[in-house]
């Protein structure tokens, strides 16, 4: 297989955006993060700022709760009132993620982007986590902050995302079920954990 489309998901925290770059650059391949948002909006017309205020979190927390909006691959059209609603911008991303994912062989960080693809054979979904501990003191050393106020903002993202995923997708953000690969961050460094994927990709590849 030479074509192939790495999605990841990732706890915040566990460095998970830096090891998808390393290994994009390693693979070289492209990196796909908030560049969807900007492409979403140039297919759509939409202000990627609307893109941005619900990027990988649910405006309305209590929604999820009460409803689900899990995600089929229809575009609203401009004519209906709902066409800048949240569920048309995570169509519009989708979209743009099955269009990068039949063009390329890429890496897409989150954005539920292993549920959209999730039919390709092509296609290796990872997930990166760390423990707590971990992820607290990573975001210290990359942006400071007290201990205190790292862990709310942790829990915080974290919660976004699993409200997000569960949401458009119905299934557990962390549950080991979605993904083909989950890796520890804290078990080695950053060159060993690219190695230790790039192994498994290779026998994905095989």
């Amino acid at each position: 297989m030479n074509k192939f489309v790495i999605t990841i998901g990732r706890s915040y925290g566990s460095g998970g955006r830096t090891l998808g770059k390393m290994l994009a650059e390693e693979l070289g391949v492209k990196y796909y993060d908030r560049e969807l948002l900007r492409l979403a909006s140039d297919a759509s017309g939409i202000n990627e700022s609307l893109f941005g205020q619900v990027d990988e979190k649910i405006k309305n927390s209590s929604l999820f709760r009460i409803t689900k909006s899990i995600y089929k691959g229809e575009i609203i059209p401009p004519e209906s009132d709902d066409f800048v609603s949240d569920d048309n911008l995570f169509n519009y991303q989708a979209k743009i993620i099955k269009e990068l994912a039949e063009e390329e062989s890429c890496i897409i960080i989150g954005r539920c982007a292993d549920y959209i693809l999730k039919d390709r054979k092509d296609l290796i979904r990872l997930f990166f986590y760390a423990p707590l501990e971990d992820c607290v003191e990573r975001e210290r050393i990359q942006s400071g902050g007290t201990e205190k106020d790292i862990i709310k903002k942790i829990q915080k993202i974290d919660k976004h995302r699993s409200e997000y995923y569960k949401y458009y997708t119905g299934k557990d953000w962390n549950d080991a079920r979605n993904y083909d690969f989950c890796l520890n961050t804290s078990s080695m460094g950053y060159e060993q954990l690219i190695q230790v994927v790039k192994n498994y990709i290779d026998i994905f590849k095989a």
